[in-house]
């Protein structure tokens, strides 16, 4: 017997890139929903949507009229032939092409006010990045409803994702966006409709638009599963699931059936791309599974992430973080080192950056931080304002982060030695360690150009050649 279930299906932008993969949403949907499931979409951008709305504000910015005109008629062209591919009633063709064009105007009307007033403020860059989700949910919301599908089209917003007034990187407000998720989707839940929501974006109180920040469709998903307590929260992807390593790196990778929220969290965070680094909070305390599902390998079942981290393995997975920095402030100044230590936190804090990995010596004498190469100059810059004229700012570029993951760590003896003894064998010279206390996570840096042996020969190590 089938047991049917409640599931929130992300889709991420590999999975909307044509029409023809909207079709094959459109299956798999009504393929459950046949079978009983309850069923809501978050929807992803198109492919390198994202990355072309970035692309045509700074054009805006630049006054480079040539240059909108042309990504403008990429982005219509490419929505547009979707929406011919994938939705067979002539009617609803029109309609959505018609709905398309309505909002290329609307953001080509944004785009003219960018480059009138030479800014773009971070609530502009969420109105314009905001379009590739709507038009893309559009389309596969016409194209369940030509085959016969009930639903329902939402922006984030509008089913009940309410966030503060951080644009760029905005914070659900859980407790209203439970009320409201309940509110919106639930009765549609009850009456077989299958509600379309817009990935990435969500608004304030006062209905202004915001996103959830890069890859926030994973986290929309999430945070839709845990307001409503549904069974699972699918993650349809390109790959096989959550990997041992990036297999562009180490060909040999292979899926990892079951993993616990704590070690998925941690590769999200040491560079692996598949999940959104905060899609897992929302979901822990209702201890809720995910999935992460391959959409090009129905049979597979993918990846799942739930509380119980059973396995095997000593290490999961090997993630990277490329283009990071170290940057080490030391010297005489570091007497009063909780002072200092304050210092150069408040000035990671001033410019709105991370520190990836710390380490101080037993001395106190110096500490060192790894920072994304991205926002080094501006971190050295604030540094050298707050720091006292006795103290030493040095870095070092073209360097990487290696994390090896896994909670079979804990407690298991010469599990560190075995990954330098494994990087020392090919000639890697770590530049810096961290272990946190959890035994999860062992992270080392080292040049750039050792990156990739470094996380091949730790994988061949404790996962296999």
């Amino acid at each position: 017997m089938v047991i049917s279930m409640r599931l929130v299906m992300k889709f991420g932008g590999v999975c909307t890139s044509s029409g023809a993969n909207m079709l094959r949403i459109v299956n798999i949907v009504k393929t459950h929903v046949e079978r009983g499931d309850k069923v809501i979409l978050v929807i992803s951008a198109m492919a390198g949507v994202t990355d072309t709305l970035i692309a045509l504000t700074d054009a805006a910015l630049a006054g480079n009229v040539d240059e909108i005109h042309r990504l403008l008629s990429t982005i219509k062209n490419r929505h547009i032939q979707a929406c011919i591919e994938a939705i067979k009633d002539d009617d609803m063709r029109s309609t959505t092409i018609q709905e398309l064009e309505d909002n290329i105007r609307e953001l080509f009307s944004m785009l003219t006010i960018i480059s009138y007033l030479k800014e773009a403020s971070p609530r502009s860059r969420d109105r314009v990045l905001a379009f590739g989700e709507k038009m893309a949910a559009r389309i596969v919301w016409r194209a369940l409803l030509t085959e016969g599908i009930k639903a329902e089209y939402f922006t984030g917003g509008q089913a009940g994702i309410i966030t503060d007034d951080s644009f760029g990187k905005a914070n659900p407000l859980m407790p209203l966006c439970k009320e409201r998720l309940k509110s919106t989707l639930l009765p549609l839940i009850d009456k077989g409709v299958v509600p379309v929501v817009t990935g990435f974006i969500g608004q304030t109180v006062d209905g202004i638009e915001t996103t959830l920040g890069r890859g926030g469709s994973d986290y929309t998903a999430t945070i839709i599963g845990a307001a409503l307590e549904f069974d699972e929260v699918w993650v349809w992807k390109d790959v096989e699931g959550i990997m041992t390593a990036d297999p562009k790196i180490v060909p040999n990778a292979k899926p990892i059936p079951k993993i616990s929220y704590d070690e998925a969290t941690e590769l999200a965070y040491f560079g692996a791309k598949v999940l959104h680094p905060l899609a897992l909070k929302p979901l822990i305390e209702k201890r809720i599974p995910l999935r992460v599902r391959s959409f090009f390998n129905l049979e597979n079942p993918g990846t799942i992430v739930h509380c119980d981290s059973s396995n095997e393995r000593i290490v999961k997975a090997v993630s990277m973080i490329p283009k990071v920095a170290i940057i080490t402030v030391s010297g005489a100044g570091l007497y009063e080192a909780p002072l200092i230590i304050a210092k150069v936190f408040n000035a990671l804090f001033d410019v709105g950056a991370n520190a990836i990995m710390v380490s101080q010596s037993s001395s106190q004498t110096n500490i060192s931080i790894v920072v994304g190469g991205d926002k080094l100059n501006v971190i050295l810059k604030r540094l050298k304002a707050l720091l006292p004229e006795n103290c030493d700012v040095t870095w070092e570029g073209d360097v990487c982060v290696i994390a090896v993951v896994g909670s079979g760590m804990r407690g298991r003896p010469g599990v560190a030695a075995k990954v330098f003894n494994a990087v020392a064998k090919r000639g890697v010279n770590v530049r810096m360690i961290a272990q946190g206390a959890s035994e999860l996570n062992i992270s080392l840096v080292v040049k750039q150009d050792d990156a990739v042996k470094a996380v091949q020969a730790i994988h061949n190590a404790f996962i296999g050649a």
